[in-house]
């Protein structure tokens, strides 16, 4: 495996620069947004979709500093009830996928997405209880008409292109459960897996260690995010884990985004690093940054550091004593 990172946050910085940053951290890699939520700040799709100079020289620069993309990054809503946003979404995602295949780019990370509850809604709509019994009939509407259908066509599209893609389990859409992965993936395409982010998986109550197994038995783990969570149990007792106060709101709120390290022990990372490598996943750790009291560079850093204290990088040796 490889220590990589998620440069959106790096966005002040020109391409080459950011590269030559992630370079002189000790990196391996670089995950690259190319629209929706994470923008497209070192990546101009539609110039280097046109031209193959241009894809030429844009995969030297990363090259030739001993970097490697691992993924393309769109993340968006593709099923919204909200016509223009699905559109864009969907877009972004083809275009995305189309240049992946182009620069040998393996993973397209993105959303599963969130339709409304029925037709007419102009909102998304995410069911979160069984009860009344309405919730039921508007989520099975949902994968039925919505999710399942949209996911086959990319997953199609995905395999057609040979792109893998990385839906990350993230609250909020119908995809966000090592459950809802496998479900998604049993009913569309084998192209379609998980980009794991525990920090997602913690605030739900899911232990990151038990999704990699359920999901590394299926070989479904396309891409890792490295990121934290810090889990204030005196705010969750007030607020519940589905807390809806604004990331800001720190001191008050039941859970908040960390840096590797701050929100869980090494020894926690080092076990889901194990578990990575114990159930076939051989591609790159990636570096989230969301860390709400922290810089950019001190929170990258201790991420880094934290990382490389725990990581894998020489395969395994012969078991010499057995």
């Amino acid at each position: 495996m490889k220590l990589g990172v998620f440069t959106v946050l790096f966005g002040d910085k020109p391409l080459e620069e950011m590269l030559d940053h992630v370079k002189q951290s000790g990196l391996k890699a670089v995950e690259i947004g190319t629209g929706g939520y994470p923008g497209a700040d070192h990546c101009p799709v539609n110039e280097l979709i046109a031209s193959e100079e241009k894809r030429s020289d844009f995969l030297e620069k990363v090259t030739s500093r001993e970097l490697t993309i691992s993924a393309f990054s769109c993340h968006g809503n593709p099923i919204s009830p909200d016509p223009k946003v699905a559109a864009s979404s969907d877009e972004t995602l083809k275009k995305t996928i189309k240049l992946a295949s182009m620069l040998g780019v393996p993973v397209v990370n993105t959303f599963s997405g969130t339709p409304g509850g029925s037709e007419s809604d102009k909102t998304p709509n995410w069911p979160v209880t069984p009860w009344p019994s309405e919730f039921t009939e508007i989520l099975k509407w949902q994968w039925r008409h919505k999710l399942i259908p949209y996911w086959k066509e990319m997953g199609e599209m995905a395999e057609e292109y040979g792109v893998k893609i990385g839906l990350e389990l993230h609250a909020g859409f119908l995809v966000h459960t090592p459950y809802t992965m496998l479900k998604l993936r049993e009913e569309t395409s084998g192209a379609i897996g998980a980009n794991l982010d525990p920090s997602h998986l913690w605030w739900q109550g899911i232990d990151p260690v038990a999704a990699i197994k359920i999901l590394g038995r299926e070989e479904a783990i396309y891409h890792f995010h490295a990121k934290d969570t810090y889990i204030d149990q005196d705010n969750v007792n007030m607020y519940g884990l589905t807390d809806m106060q604004p990331y800001a709101e720190v001191s008050s709120r039941a859970w908040t985004f960390r840096s590797v390290g701050y929100g869980h022990s090494i020894q926690e990372w080092a076990n889901m690093v194990s578990a990575l490598r114990t159930h076939g996943y051989d591609h790159v750790i990636s570096i989230e940054h969301e860390d709400p009291i922290m810089s950019i560079d001190e929170g990258f850093r201790k991420a880094v550091a934290n990382l490389k204290a725990v990581q894998i990088d020489e395969p395994p040796a012969e078991m010499w004593w057995a």
